[in-house]
């Protein structure tokens, strides 16, 4: 999972070049760290995955950027899923996205758990990987009490120490690289090309969340009708080429064997790179990237909440904010579900602690790419723009390429994920037409007595 960094400002906007590099710093921030692990157990044949992740991602930040240009509505997603959907689409678009960040931020606890371990030579039982995770996740809650004012300046610090190991080992590491490893590697488990595929669309899914980025900070960028789109075009080409090869180097340079036990393996590449002292300074990087990460997730996580009550979407305890304008009560609500389901998916296994976790994040935040990739032709419709201002074949395509994609990353999933998904979401939907019936309701008694 990546930071949300938004930088926005009304005496200078951004160029082109500032936009992609935020942009790809959003991505290239937790996502990646656990995944080469993860991707052991497919072995190096997700290089396919990764290309049609690739292209399947490139398609969602073109459209993105699309509803990111020409909406006029308000709420991010929700607004562009309003579109096509109305009310109930910006509810279900900002439940979904809510729920899959509620999630992914337990998955960056646990990655941050696991680094640490390794920087400082432990081995953690379940019962304190998930103790020391949920006391992560309060502890970044808890510093964000003052608001975001130094939460954000640290974790644009702390970004820098992920992305800085993740593009060292992406050009050097070539020089450890030894094609034999990387080929015993190709498919350690007896299954088809399809299924070994199909088993890591969603991890790989999973780094490029954030891959909206772009579009989100339309309004602080010059020209956005031409730079919004060369920035989300240019920003995940460039993490795509980055992944692909950051992963790769390293099922080239670490046995597949050790890989699928490792708990920090960009820690272990290094360490057979550098040797054992730089593994563990790596290690130690990418724990205090994960823990920044997280201290600005659990901050936006709550905004989020926030300007949804606010809307009338959520409860209204969301949108309750102290003096210092921070959504205390929403935080505390929001740390009790982290909690809960950090409990629940207690496992032997760090990484796959940490795999179901992930899995579940993207079944529910595909829901939203989903929503908006439905809603770009009746934008653009609503908005009256004409062919010369967008090319709208080209946006139908990107939508339906977009489309596609997503609803094939959910066949790929596991049925009791993709039910524990559907579910969360059912209760999302029972949710609001409860509320919306309770308040129509309402509303015809006040009439009635009037």
């Amino acid at each position: 999972m990546e930071e949300g960094l938004i930088m926005k400002t009304n005496r200078r906007k951004m160029s082109w070049v500032q936009l992609t590099f935020i942009t790809a710093a959003n991505m290239l921030g937790a996502g990646i760290i656990m995944l080469p692990s993860q991707l052991a157990e497919v072995g190096t044949i997700s290089i396919f995955s990764w290309i049609i992740t690739s292209l399947g991602s490139l398609a969602l930040a073109m459209t993105f950027s699309r509803c990111g240009m020409f909406t006029t509505k308000t709420g991010g997603m929700g607004g562009y899923a309003e579109y096509g959907y109305g009310r109930i689409g910006h509810f279900m678009t900002n439940y979904a996205y809510s729920v899959s960040i509620v999630i992914a931020n337990v998955a960056i606890s646990i990655s941050a758990v696991g680094y640490g371990a390794g920087f400082l030579g432990m081995d953690f039982s379940p019962v304190q990987t998930c103790l020391y995770t949920i006391a992560l996740l309060w502890i970044a809650a808890s510093l964000n009490i003052k608001g975001s004012r130094y939460s954000s300046r640290l974790t644009t610090f702390t970004i820098w120490c992920s992305i800085l190991p993740i593009l060292t080992i992406s050009v050097i590491g070539w020089y450890w690289f030894n094609p034999t490893t990387w080929i015993d590697a190709w498919c350690p488990n007896p299954i088809s090309w399809s299924d070994a595929v199909g088993n890591s669309i969603a991890l790989t899914l999973w780094s490029f969340l954030g891959l909206e980025s772009a579009s989100v900070n339309a309004d602080a960028v010059e020209n956005p009708r031409t730079s919004v789109p060369k920035a989300t075009f240019l920003s995940t080409a460039f993490v795509a080429v980055i992944y692909i090869a950051s992963t790769n180097v390293i099922a080239g340079i670490v046995p597949n064997a050790e890989l699928l036990t490792s708990d920090a393996p960009f820690g272990m590449a290094f360490a057979r790179m550098f040797g054992s002292t730089t593994g563990r300074i790596v290690m130690g990087l990418m724990a205090f990237a994960c823990a920044g990460s997280l201290l600005s997730w659990q901050f936006t996580l709550a905004r989020v909440f926030k300007t949804s009550a606010e809307r009338g979407l959520f409860p209204k305890v969301f949108a309750k904010v102290t003096q210092a304008d921070v959504p205390l009560h929403g935080m505390f609500l929001i740390l009790v579900m982290q909690t809960l389901l950090s409990l629940m998916t207690i496992s032997p296994s760090l990484s796959a602690q940490f795999a179901r976790l992930a899995n579940w994040a993207v079944v529910t935040n595909v829901i939203p790419y989903i929503f908006c990739a439905l809603s770009l032709k009746p934008l653009l419709k609503a908005e009256g723009i004409t062919n010369t201002e967008c090319n709208k074949n080209m946006s139908s395509f990107l939508a339906g390429v977009s489309l596609i994609y997503c609803l094939y990353a959910l066949t790929t999933i596991t049925f009791a994920t993709f039910l524990g998904g559907a579910f969360v979401l059912f209760i999302g939907w029972l949710t609001y037409m409860i509320r919306f019936n309770i308040l129509k309701t309402n509303f015809i008694i006040n009439q009635e007595a009037k």
